[in-house]
């Protein structure tokens, strides 16, 4: 079972698959998008045929993230990891390199073998023109994609998943950090982690992933932005 499958299975089924699984808000622009577990999955099986198809991730490939903590992040860490393919810190070290507008010339600048994946993370789905060669764009190609996913081989507990942790130790990492959190599947956890360090990627989204909880992410907002949307999204647990 591929880490996604693992953490994604419960989320799809019952009761948990229409409920709000993301809730992203962006208070720079104003952005709200709500994704329940079916929709969440559905993103992420795009995301995956995306790298499949267009990239060739397969199990062993290496992938670096220059992105934000966003809905769309989420989709291609779980499309990445459908795939089989790991998670690295250093753009250096990797096969492809998926980033945002801002940081296409980082991304090239580390010459990763395969290419980079280009993140406009536009709202309504605009993609980036005028991309340099190496590059292609995300929100062109992921709609042409298909809407399920399975991975053509089975990705082994013990295939490396996350900076050199495999699958079954993020998964177990995952459940174990969610205890400490004192995360269960009725919390709606209300986040302003950024997911560009191990730690904050296993707390700010996949705790609350394997605990079966809700997530609201909130970018860009002041102290009493974020007590409203305490308030208004009926969040129990906050991370910071």
């Amino acid at each position: 079972m591929t880490l996604t499958s693992a953490l994604l299975g419960p989320l799809r089924t019952g009761s948990a698959a229409a409920r709000p699984l993301i809730t992203y808000y962006d208070d720079a622009t104003g952005e709200r998008i709500e994704l329940s577990g079916t929709t969440t999955a559905n993103w992420a099986a795009k995301a995956a045929n995306l790298l499949r198809e267009e990239c060739d991730v397969e199990p062993g490939a290496r992938i670096a993230l220059l992105l934000p903590a966003h809905w769309q992040t989420a989709a291609v860490l779980l499309a990445a990891w459908w795939c089989g393919a790991e998670v690295v810190a250093e753009p250096a070290d990797a096969d492809w390199v998926l980033c945002d507008a801002d940081r296409i010339g980082l991304a090239l600048a580390a010459e990763p073998s395969g290419g980079v994946v280009a993140l406009s993370l536009d709202a309504f789905g605009k993609g980036i023109s005028g991309l340099p060669s190496g590059a292609i764009d995300f929100a062109t190609e992921v709609r042409l994609q298909g809407d399920d996913f399975a991975p053509w081989s089975p990705v082994p507990d013990d295939a490396p998943a996350l900076a050199g942790a495999t699958v079954a130790e993020v998964l177990a990492a995952a459940r174990a950090r969610a205890g400490e959190l004192g995360l269960g599947r009725t919390d709606r956890v209300l986040s302003t982690l950024e997911w560009n360090t191990a730690e904050g990627l296993m707390d700010g989204l996949l705790a609350v992933l394997a605990a079966e909880a809700s997530l609201v992410q909130v970018r860009g907002a002041d102290e009493a932005a974020l007590e409203r949307k305490a308030t208004t999204e009926r969040t129990t647990i906050r991370l910071s």
